[in-house]
C-alpha cells in the first residue's frame, strides 16, 4: 500500500477485535516511530507500549475514554524534553512527537490495524499510572488493534480553503 492510500483508509477507530497485536508487527511499527525525524535528530522520546490488561483497563478509567478498555495496545508518547523550543517558538517537542505517532498510525494502516489518537487526558495521572518521571510530558497516547467498526470517512475542507501559494 502506498503512504497516500494509508492516508486517505486511516480512521480514528473506537472499537476493536479482541485479537491479540502480534509482536512483530509490533515491532515493524516501533520501527517506524524510531526513523520518524525529529529536531536536531535529538529523538528526545520514548514510546511505552501498554499490552498489559490490567494497564490498559486503567488508561481508559483514569482517562474517561472507556473505549481504551477494547483496544489490545495502548501506546504512549513520551517527550524528555519538553522544555526545549526551537528558534520558531514552538516546542521541538510537540512537533517531533506528531510526526512520530503519525508515522505509526500510518504503518498502522498497512497492517490492517486501527488507530485513535487521544489527547483528552490529565498528565499527572497518566506519568503516575505509566510511572514516567515528572520532568518528561505525555503527548499522546494511541490506541492500536483490528478495528471491530469501520467508521465512514468525515469530510475534510476543500484545498483551497487549507492551502494557499506564496502568501497567507
Amino acid at each position: 500500500m502506498d503512504v497516500m492510500q494509508a492516508i486517505k483508509e486511516r480512521r480514528s477507530i473506537r472499537r476493536y477485535q479482541q485479537r491479540p497485536v502480534d509482536d512483530e508487527i509490533l515491532t515493524t511499527l516501533m520501527e517506524a516511530v524510531r526513523l520518524a525525524p525529529s529536531a536536531s535528530n535529538r529523538q528526545e522520546w520514548r514510546f511505552i507500549v501498554v499490552k498489559d490488561r490490567a494497564q490498559i483497563e486503567k488508561l481508559a478509567t483514569i482517562t474517561g475514554q472507556l473505549f481504551l478498555a477494547t483496544a489490545p495496545v495502548i501506546v504512549a508518547g513520551v517527550a524528555l524534553n519538553p522544555e526545549r523550543v526551537m528558534r520558531c517558538e514552538v516546542p521541538a517537542y510537540a512537533v517531533d512527537l506528531s510526526i512520530a505517532l503519525t508515522h505509526l498510525m500510518l504503518a498502522a494502516v498497512e497492517h490492517g490495524l486501527g488507530t485513535c489518537w487521544i489527547g483528552w487526558f490529565d498528565q499527572n495521572e497518566v506519568k503516575r499510572t505509566l510511572r514516567i518521571p515528572d520532568e518528561y510530558k505525555v503527548v499522546g497516547l494511541l490506541t492500536l488493534g483490528y478495528p471491530a467498526e469501520s467508521p465512514d470517512f468525515r469530510g475534510r475542507k476543500p484545498l483551497n480553503e487549507v492551502v494557499s501559494y506564496d502568501y497567507f
